[in-house]
């Protein structure tokens, strides 16, 4: 695919089945992170690509809330985290989460290359991911992305909600909505 199919592919859908995850899956997702651009190279990011068990059993029954039920049939769990003093800091502006932010994105889109589901979730326990992988309480966990197949047929934990959204794209917001050219407009200047 090129990267225009790519972008037009992606999709956050909610329906897994199992896949194999390889350590070559992994370098590929990591090396995508690993290219992307950070405040003066700092590259911040930190990954925990989890896809054995007990780990990834322990995050899937005790670390999800209870929404994301449907990740439950993910086949790699990948945890993103890092910590403000290991990218940029000028005057206000913390850098960190827009640089992890970046590099969660290359490996999203690079998984959809692969022909996988990334699913990125904000729905979790920080602390008990922490201790089920092992991160020092210094870190913030930003986000986990959930990894599988796409399985066309509806996982039975899906909401009727869910359903839709998984059979048709969700609305995206029109570009004049977002996309200002050298001026924002008066209305969003104004709130």
């Amino acid at each position: 695919m090129n990267l225009d199919e790519i972008i037009e592919t992606r999709r956050a859908f909610r329906s897994l089945k199992y896949v194999d995850i390889t350590e070559k899956i992994i370098d590929h997702l990591a090396h995508a992170a690993q290219l992307m651009p950070s405040c003066f190279n700092n590259q911040p990011w930190r990954f925990v690509f989890v896809k054995d068990n007990p780990f990834l059993e322990q995050l899937k029954n005790e670390a999800l809330s209870q929404g994301n039920a449907w990740a439950k049939h993910a086949s790699m769990i990948i945890v993103i985290f890092s910590k403000k003093n290991l990218d940029c800091i000028i005057k206000d502006r913390i850098y960190y989460q827009f640089d992890v932010g970046m590099a969660a994105a290359a490996i999203i889109l690079k998984a959809t290359d692969l022909n996988l589901v990334a699913h990125p979730i904000a729905g979790f326990s920080p602390n008990k991911v922490k201790k089920i992988v092992n991160i020092p309480e210094k870190y913030d966990i930003i986000a986990l992305i959930i990894v599988g197949k796409r399985k066309l047929e509806f996982n039975d934990v899906l909401s009727k909600g869910q359903i839709e959204s998984e059979k048709i794209r969700p609305k995206r917001i029109p570009l004049e909505k977002f996309r200002f050219i050298n001026l924002a407009l008066d209305e969003i200047t104004k709130k």
